[in-house]
């Protein structure tokens, strides 16, 4: 999968929701007389103009809730790159998109964040170690190699130290890794999410104004079920699906060329069309990709015309 392999084109989306519950109205002793015996007809006359009052009025209400979407300074795009399963190959694909949208045109500037707060992949797969500088306004400077400014929080913590946080705690991380890191101007933020549909998701969907999403899955069914959950879930925040990746698509043995569909076959293909979605690009179960992304150097940066590759993206 060359460079060229990997361009997507990216769209603008909008936010809304929320929820909320009116209060009871207390209770009053009925009255007698002609003008309780007309009470009741003149409330169901008005029942509607108070219905709508009361609706417009919760509305209100529910919108002051609301997060207000504003843009991470100096980003003029942002891509998120999820899955609905973990281990489908996410962070491989984030990796690779934010190299290949660096070398299809030198003039763009391209960072990688890592979202995935509780197993970061990013410093192993960028070749990158050390905690970042901070500014003279206490902002946190990404490292960059290959050209991608990058910033994770397995830049902040020991390599083989684990996240044990709760939830409040990881909003705060991933609010952090958003808006106190000095980004200078990037054209292109690609976010690596992590796997499924939970509160960071939920978070950065709702914080940020996001272009577009790229959902990664296997052919496998059990992976599908929960891709389709993720797409799901995007459509529902008002965030557009780009459209699927089908990754692990075919192992071919070395020896004697004979391909095998490990994991199925044409599973995300199916599910492209169920959803009405593109399917953009399919990559193979390929020992280079694994052992480039192992030792930091990813396959777009140092096998950009593996033959091997490129050949499943030629009908893109």
């Amino acid at each position: 999968m060359g460079a060229s392999a990997w361009r997507w084109v990216l769209r603008a989306a909008r936010l809304s929701g929320g929820s909320g519950r009116a209060p009871t109205a207390p209770l009053h002793r009925p009255s007698r007389g002609p003008a309780a015996c007309a009470a009741p007809f003149a409330n169901s006359a008005s029942s509607g103009s108070r219905d709508d009052a009361l609706r417009d009025k919760r509305i209100r209400i529910l919108s002051r809730g609301l997060p207000k979407q504003k843009p991470i300074e100096g980003v003029k795009q942002v891509v998120v790159v999820a899955s609905g399963k973990g281990g489908v190959g996410k962070s491989t694909t984030a990796v690779n998109l934010a190299l290949a949208l660096a070398a299809n045109d030198l003039t763009k500037e391209v960072g990688l964040l890592d979202a995935d707060i509780y197993g970061p992949s990013i410093p192993k797969m960028m070749n990158l170690k050390g905690n970042p500088e901070l500014t003279p306004k206490n902002l946190m400077r990404p490292l960059k190699n290959y050209g991608i400014a990058c910033m994770s929080m397995g830049f902040l913590i020991e390599e083989s130290a684990p996240i044990v946080w709760r939830g409040l705690m990881v909003m705060s991380a991933v609010e952090k890794l958003l808006r106190q890191v000095d980004w200078g101007q990037l054209d292109y933020l690609v976010i690596d999410m992590p796997p499924g549909t939970g509160d960071v998701q939920l978070s950065v969907s709702q914080n940020i104004p996001i272009a577009g999403a790229v959902i990664i899955s296997t052919p496998q069914d059990v992976a599908l079920l929960d891709a389709r959950k993720g797409a799901e879930m995007f459509r529902k925040v008002h965030v557009p699906v780009l459209g699927l990746v089908q990754n692990m698509s075919v192992f071919q043995c070395p020896k004697c060329k004979h391909e095998t569909h490990i994991f199925g076959a044409d599973g995300v293909r199916d599910l492209a069309k169920t959803l009405g979605l593109d399917v953009l690009g399919d990559v193979p179960l390929h020992v280079n990709i694994r052992e480039t992304s192992d030792t930091g150097q990813p396959v777009v940066i140092s096998q950009p015309q593996s033959d091997a590759l490129i050949r499943n993206w030629q009908d893109m």
